[in-house]
């Protein structure tokens, strides 16, 4: 080991020794307090901890992530579901459901509110099937409901809502045709507690005409468009010239029609929506008191209402700042959210001497969100080059000028004499002579690579000239170049919004949480796109720090794992088949009072095969697989093509994502020292 890199060694490991890293180091360094609180937290083991009845979360009701990956992942268990895998958690999503109808009951009741809440979840956030039924079922004991923007969507709420509870709250919104209101009529027939809300002022028309032909007296809402305004990307659909919702003139014009058809006792109503993740609660408060102001003014023109339904726009803080500055986070909990929502309809009716309405939110966003983590596997990174023999025994001095190698040679001689206080006051001084090192270095590289376009330089001498330099740049104290690790799923796929509009999303290691990091890393997925990796961050940094691959790897210890967290709402829905890259795993994870503390259920779903997603895009497997089998037959053989075609029918049924040799890719990394994984 040349003497300088010994230096700078031995005094990084005298730092490591006088202040290991802790569960708490990493903690802090991914912000795990932050963004996890109350359901995520990093166990002495160093790996993630599940909390799945939140803040009510007993020490041993906790689960291990990176058991439950194992588990499910295992190819020797019963379920063998590969990776990349979403792992979701009931639980946490049963307690989401019952805080958020907390916050509301106590704000209802230290304000002396009149009148109680009522929620409903829109299915557009997840419309999974276990989901969607789970938020039924939790939330039937407080009269939860659904809401609906499509036909299939009204579809899968109207047969969910048979098993929930009789008075909760069928909402149906988005643009809406002849088939969509004679659905919702059919659920009113169902005795389904189902209101019609009008997005546009022409879908009156219809639903008058509609419910006569189906002897159903309708209950109809009103979407308001306001003028209070949500900027940034999520308030697009706010203000006056919001794609949703009615204006003062055209509510005053639903008002007239529907007392012309004796029909204003059917407008029960009010909605509005400034847009998801609203930052602030004054800016709530705007919105629900113009809000409350025209459900006063309906109600002064004679309008039966009784439901003020404040939208969307819960948010949740995915960076851990809890600041309304930044767009990843909101500064508010979720109970100053309940009481400002309270308080502004309180204080407006009261004013208007109106009865307190019923209040409603459709908070998806907030209730799905932390129940479902994605986890996938780093398979290689792109990082420094091994450094052979020949690049190791390159003498530094010779591209090293003047003060800088006369720095190097003392902090060399100091090295030598083991004088660490001596040579960390050399490396300070060298620090300073790093930019003009730099320029040196791109310089030569520069000329080099133009003799290498003129074919005057060979690729041996080029990429010896690259390495040289790397080393330079390593022993004189150059941070390390920003690494690229490759990890094992589509960003189409299962992180659409980082992709589409720059969601950013807690991604860190579910494990090896005790050792430092040292790594400064983005993420590159499968596909064959350049927008597919990930190089933005939450806290606003361009690269997440990582551990070097093969340290706890190999085949006895397993990979390197990470989880992509808070990922709950809208990712499964929006994600696509770029590349022909299908959807992950599924395991459905319950708190139980086991060994392990969890139990996998037997509902677990394996990730779309290649067949499936060839079908997804009109293809035909078998009808594929038939004329790869006639083309064996022609130019190999019926007997020894035969193995090849069962090798062939077997791809078409497995993931299109990589299976992973832990074993090959922990030697093939350069830098892999053997270290035990903790999981």
């Amino acid at each position: 080991m040349p003497p300088l890199t010994c230096c700078v060694d031995a005094a990084a490991a005298a730092s490591d020794s006088a202040a290991a890293w802790s569960p708490a180091d990493s903690s802090l360094l991914y912000r795990v307090d932050g963004w996890g609180v109350p359901y995520f937290t990093v166990n002495s083991n160093g790996n993630i901890s599940v909390r799945p009845h939140g803040a009510q979360t007993l020490a041993h009701q906790e689960i291990d992530l990176l058991k439950v990956v194992k588990k499910a992942s295992g190819l020797k268990t019963s379920y063998g579901l590969g990776l990349p895998l979403i792992v979701r958690f009931p639980d946490v999503l049963k307690n989401r459901l019952e805080s958020l109808q907390s916050s509301f009951d106590s704000a209802i009741e230290s304000q002396k509110y009149n009148s109680h809440y009522q929620g409903v979840y829109p299915v557009k956030c997840n419309q999974d099937k276990f989901v969607v039924e789970d938020i039924v079922k939790f939330g039937s004991g407080f009269k939860f409901g659904l809401e609906a923007g499509s036909k299939p969507e009204l579809l899968l709420a109207m047969s969910s809502l048979c098993s929930g509870s009789p008075d909760a709250l069928l909402v149906c919104n988005g643009f809406k045709d002849v088939e969509f209101i004679s659905l919702a009529l059919i659920a009113k027939k169902l005795r389904l507690n189902t209101v019609i809300v009008l997005e546009q002022e022409e879908e009156l028309d219809i639903v008058i005409e509609v419910s006569k032909k189906l002897g159903v007296r309708p209950v109809i809402g009103a979407r308001a468009k306001l003028r209070t305004k949500h900027s940034g990307h999520f308030g697009s659909t706010s203000g006056e010239k919001g794609k949703f919702g009615l204006t003062t003139s055209q509510l005053l014009r639903v008002v007239k029609k529907l007392r012309d058809y004796e029909m204003l006792d059917c407008l029960r109503m009010l909605h509005f929506h400034i847009g998801s993740q609203i930052p602030s609660t004054d800016l709530l408060a705007d919105a629900v008191d113009e809000a409350a102001q025209i459900y006063c003014e309906l109600v002064r023109l004679g309008a039966h209402m009784g439901v003020i339904d404040v939208g969307g726009g819960l948010g949740i803080d995915y960076d851990g700042s809890k600041s309304s500055d930044s767009k990843n986070s909101v500064a508010y909990t979720l109970q100053d959210y309940a009481s400002a929502v309270v308080q502004s309809v309180r204080i407006v009716c009261d004013s208007k001497s109106v009865k307190h309405p019923i209040i409603c939110s459709e908070s998806g966003r907030a209730i799905v969100s932390h129940h479902s983590i994605l986890v996938f596997e780093a398979v290689s990174n792109s990082t420094s080059s091994c450094n052979s023999p020949e690049i190791s025994s390159f003498d530094v001095e010779e591209q090293l000028k003047d003060e800088a190698l006369a720095n190097y040679r003392n902090l060399s001689a100091a090295a030598a004499k083991n004088d660490y206080e001596s040579c960390l006051n050399y490396a300070e001084q060298l620090k300073e002579r790093r930019v003009e090192q730099l320029n040196y270095a791109e310089q030569l590289k520069e000329r080099c690579v133009e003799q290498f376009k003129k074919g005057s330089l060979g690729m041996e001498e080029l990429a010896a000239v690259d390495a040289r330099c790397e080393l330079m740049f390593k022993e004189t104290g150059f941070p390390e170049p920003v690494s690229t690790y490759h990890v094992n799923f589509s960003i189409f796929t299962s992180i659409p919004d980082f992709w589409g509009i720059g969601q950013s999303f807690p991604i860190i290691p579910i494990h090896r949480l005790t050792e430092s990091p040292k790594k400064e890393a983005i993420l590159s997925d499968l596909t064959c796109d350049s927008d597919g990796k990930i190089d933005k961050f939450i806290g606003g940094k361009s690269s997440l720090r990582l551990h070097e691959l093969g340290e706890g790897g190999g085949k006895g210890n397993g990979g390197y794992y990470l989880g992509m967290f808070l990922g709950g709402a809208y990712e499964e829905a929006l994600g696509g088949v770029h590349n022909l890259f299908g959807r992950p795993s599924v395991v459905r994870v319950s708190q139980s009072d086991g060994p392990q503390s969890f139990a996998v259920t037997d509902d677990a779903v394996p990730g779309a095969s290649c067949g499936d997603v060839l079908r997804a895009m009109n293809h035909n497997p078998e009808v594929m697989l038939k004329t790869l089998k006639a083309r064996l037959d022609e130019f190999v053989g019926i007997s020894s093509g035969e193995v090849i075609v069962n090798e062939l029918a077997s791809s078409f049924d497995n993931m299109p994502y990589l299976v992973v040799d832990n074993a090959a890719a922990s030697s093939s990394s350069c830098n892999g020292n053997n270290n035990n994984d903790n999981g």
